[in-house]
This record gives structure tokens, sequence and C-alpha cells, in this order.
């Protein structure tokens, strides 16, 4: 009887952590149910503009989701490991990425989650202080929007996020990052009804497009990312056992090779407790050497870039 009680409350704790129950598998759906969950988030119009401010050949845009330890707060971790390695992000990553872009004349965006922003106070006017970086919104805690799955409850959680950065700012954010990636079937639908002009969260394409929901348009610009120009995946373990920043470079160098030839758009995500290392900054720095190396290279915000493709798609 004890262990079957042990049981059942295993399974209560699991279906509290996940927050949803199981997804149905895809075989059991009509391939009309199949196609409504596939394009529930699409592609809609492109906004590839003919050519990038002052003729320049591609955009590069720097982005760093600026989450500290939130990631592990959300999900009631709280070990001295993961709390001293988030620490890490606000005591010397930001200021060590801060000082590099001032050296190489660099703007970036930085996502942060509220949480992360009341935790730690001097993150956002040590960004704004430089007067060349942007500060977009992260969630409230690095909570999972697809397991959160509950609108009500995510937009409450977002109304906060977006009033917290206001209020710290000045003025309201214009881009949202999911945390995680994650979306749940309501996000973009309440990113819309926020107001914010772009997300950077989805990965259907290199270049800019305006997000449909259910085939119809949003509104919402986005900006796309990708996994393979994510440093956690390579860096995020932290055992040794992963790449070295050299070995990365040969991937980000070539990706921005073949975007420099397409005319597109080159987005990086970072985090200051994972790049904000001593031989990271230095590789970071090492790539936008490269980068600057070439003719016709535009440096920008994702808000920047956001703000050019609306007006440009197409011109």
């Amino acid at each position: 009887m004890e262990a079957l009680t042990k049981i059942v409350v295993m399974l209560s704790l699991a279906v509290a952590a996940f927050g949803q129950p199981p997804a149905v598998p895809g075989w059991k759906l009509s391939i009309g149910e199949l196609r409504k969950q596939y394009n529930h988030y699409g592609v809609g119009r492109r906004l590839k503009p003919v050519v990038w401010p002052n003729n320049s050949r591609v955009a590069v845009a720097l982005s760093f989701d600026s989450e500290n330890a939130t990631a592990a707060l959300a999900k009631g971790e709280f070990g001295s490991s993961a709390m001293s390695r988030g620490m890490y992000g606000s005591i010397d990553g930001l200021p060590r990425i801060l000082n590099m872009l001032d050296r190489r004349n660099v703007p970036a965006s930085f996502f942060i989650p509220a949480v992360c922003a009341l935790l730690n106070p001097e993150m956002i006017p040590l960004i704004l202080s430089k007067k060349r970086h942007e500060i977009g919104v992260h969630g409230w805690i690095h909570e999972n929007p697809a397991t959160l799955n509950d609108a009500a409850e995510e937009s409450r959680l977002l109304k906060q996020a977006i009033a917290v950065l206001t209020k710290a700012m000045g003025k309201r954010p214009a881009g949202y990052r999911a945390p995680s990636w994650a979306m749940s079937p309501y996000t973009m639908g309440l990113v819309r009804e926020a107001g914010f002009l772009y997300d950077s969260s989805l990965m259907a394409s290199d270049g800019a497009y305006e997000v449909t929901i259910d085939g119809r348009s949003s509104g919402v610009i986005e900006l796309p990312i990708e996994g393979i120009l994510d440093d956690y995946p390579y860096f995020g373990a932290a055992d040794g056992s992963l790449p070295s920043p050299e070995l990365v470079d040969r991937i980000y160098r070539a990706e921005f090779d073949v975007a420099y030839q397409e005319g597109g758009l080159f987005i990086l995500t970072m985090h200051p407790h994972i790049t904000g290392h001593r031989s990271r900054v230095l590789w970071l720095e090492r790539l936008i050497e490269y980068m600057k190396s070439k003719p016709g290279v535009w440096f920008a915000t994702l808000e920047e870039a956001a703000r050019y493709v609306k007006e440009h798609s197409g011109k």
C-alpha cells in the first residue's frame, strides 16, 4: 500500500510538473488535424529588402538571452551550482560582453526575463548606458509557455513582464523572444495583442517574414532563430566535453558567408552566462572582426532590422 501511495504521488508530481496531459500521437490524427497543427504558426509575407541600409549586402544581429539563473528558478531548482552559474551572467559575463561590443562599436539585442531584471537590477541600466543596445521580453521567469499551456496564466505573466521591463527601461519593449523558444498555441496571439513589433522565437526561414496564425496574418514580424546559431547546444553542458570556440566558429563563419552571398539576415543567439566567459568573448570578438572585414555588413539590433524590413520589403 505504501509503495502504491508513493507511485500515485510521483505521478501527481509528474503531471503537475508538465502542466498538461501527454500529447496525442500523430498517427492517431487525420491529415486535416495534422495540417492544422503543422500550419498553426506559418510563414506569410516574406520581408527581404532588395538592399540593406547604406547599400549593405547583409544584416547582422547579435542577440543575448540574458536569463542568468531564471531557467532553473522557474523549475524550482535552487541548487548552488545552478544559482552561481547563472549569477555569472550578470557579475562577469554581461560586463565583459558589453565592453567588447563597445570596443567594436557593435549594437546588440538583450532579451531579459522580468524576474532576472528584478534580481539583478543593475543589468538594464548598464545595458542602456551604452546607448546602442535594445532590450526585449523573455518571459516572466523563463517559464515554458508550451508546458504552461494556459492562456490566462500566460497572458498574466506576459503583462507582468512587459510592465517590469517598461518601468526599468522608460519605454515599452518592441521585441519578444519566447523562453526556451517554446510557444503554446496561444503565445503568438498574445504577442500580437500586446503590440510587439516582432518576435524572434521561430525557425521556419533564414529571413524575416510575417507570421500567420491559422493562415491569417498576425502583423507580427518574425526574425528567425536557429539551433546551430545558438551557443547553448555547443557550450551549455559546461563539462569540458563540447567543442572549443574555434570549432564552433567554423560553423558560424560558414553561415555568415552564405548569408552574405545571399544578401540575407544573420542572427546569433547567445547567453551572457555561457558566451560571457573569457575564451568565448575572445572568440566572439574575432568573429565580429571577421564579419567587419567584409564590405557592406550592417550591424543592427533586432528592432532596427524589424523596422527596416517592415518599411523596405521588396524595395
